[in-house]
């Protein structure tokens, strides 16, 4: 397999699992500034361009890896797959519908895989959560809530109420679209800070009288991190998640469940989602597995991500 990776800064952590792959014979990282590729040159050995026929007119070049500003996803996605390569695009899949069903459509003409970077379906503690609610194993789901917290980690970037659902809400709410669907009503509401982060939150009712709660903040200090957890209430037991993370995302998450029996951790496995990932999508161009995360998947997601988003800026 050979890659395309555009991107140098979410990039990074997609180069870091291609470098450990063996069976990733080349990668070629595009960046529109030779000083942010020079360290990926030479932590990993990888070739580097700031041309972008460098990538699309490279016919031994199989997957591009779209890891650049989610406003620009719709057109690398499209342009990949119209020069005849896969696209594994990072998320959020577009910053509009019409985009992302850009994107859909181009798969379809040109018959190319298309896959998007929901890690979070990846996650031990998230798949053990999806299978409880789908299997009823604690009775009828009453509440969820999930908080993320961050710092802003990522130099020269900041989360504005603009950009705050999209940037650190969004895997939270294709959870609740995976788990839930649509929701029946939602509210929200948001607060900028005096600096370069926000904090916003949103309300969601389901059938059956479920309410969810996804709330964010980028207001912390650098040594926060990035941090956060779920309560999910079922009739008969409360689960309780804690996590924490820095630059790249990567950090352990710890799972309790809480029953009449009383309290007890529930170790699974550690991964690493990015990783798993991108196993996942080299598995299904090799014809060895089957899709979980192709855009038709994520548009559930999507759509509840940016009603949320014109909520808050409305309210703004």
């Amino acid at each position: 397999m050979k890659i395309g990776l555009l991107g140098t800064g979410f990039g990074r952590a997609h180069a870091a699992v291609y470098a450990a792959r063996p069976d990733v014979e080349k990668v070629v990282v595009f960046g529109r500034t030779p000083a942010k590729l020079q360290p990926l040159a030479e932590q990993f050995g990888f070739e580097t361009t700031t041309d972008l026929d460098d990538i699309y007119g490279d016919p031994d070049i199989g997957l591009v890896d779209v890891c650049l500003p989610t406003p620009l996803h719709a057109d690398h996605a499209v342009r990949a797959m119209e020069a005849g390569k896969d696209v594994l695009c990072e998320l959020p899949l577009a910053t509009t519908m019409e985009d992302a069903h850009r994107i859909i459509q181009a798969q379809r003409a040109t018959g190319r895989q298309a896959f998007v970077d929901l890690f979070a379906r990846f996650n031990p503690v998230n798949e053990y959560i999806l299978n409880a609610i789908a299997e009823g194993t604690y009775g009828p789901l009453r509440t969820w809530e999930i908080e993320v917290r961050t710092a802003l980690l990522w130099e020269g970037y900041d989360i504005r109420l603009d950009s705050l659902v999209m940037d650190a809400m969004h895997c939270e709410l294709d959870l609740f679209a995976t788990a839930l669907g649509h929701p029946e009503s939602l509210t929200a509401r948001g607060i900028e800070g005096e600096h370069r982060g926000s904090a916003g939150e949103a309300l969601l009712t389901y059938p059956g009288g479920v309410l969810a709660r996804c709330a964010s903040s980028a207001l912390m200090p650098k040594s926060y991190g990035l941090r956060g957890g779920s309560r999910i209430v079922f009739a008969d037991g409360v689960l309780e998640t804690e996590f924490t993370g820095g630059f790249e995302g990567q950090g352990r998450t710890r799972l309790v469940e809480y029953t009449a029996a009383g309290q007890r951790p529930v170790d699974l496995p550690e991964r690493n989602t990015y990783a798993a990932v991108i196993d996942h999508v080299l598995a299904c161009l090799a014809g060895k597995d089957t899709s979980r995360i192709a855009p038709e998947s994520a548009l559930d997601g999507l759509q509840l991500t940016l009603d949320i988003r014109r909520k808050i800026n409305q309210q703004a």
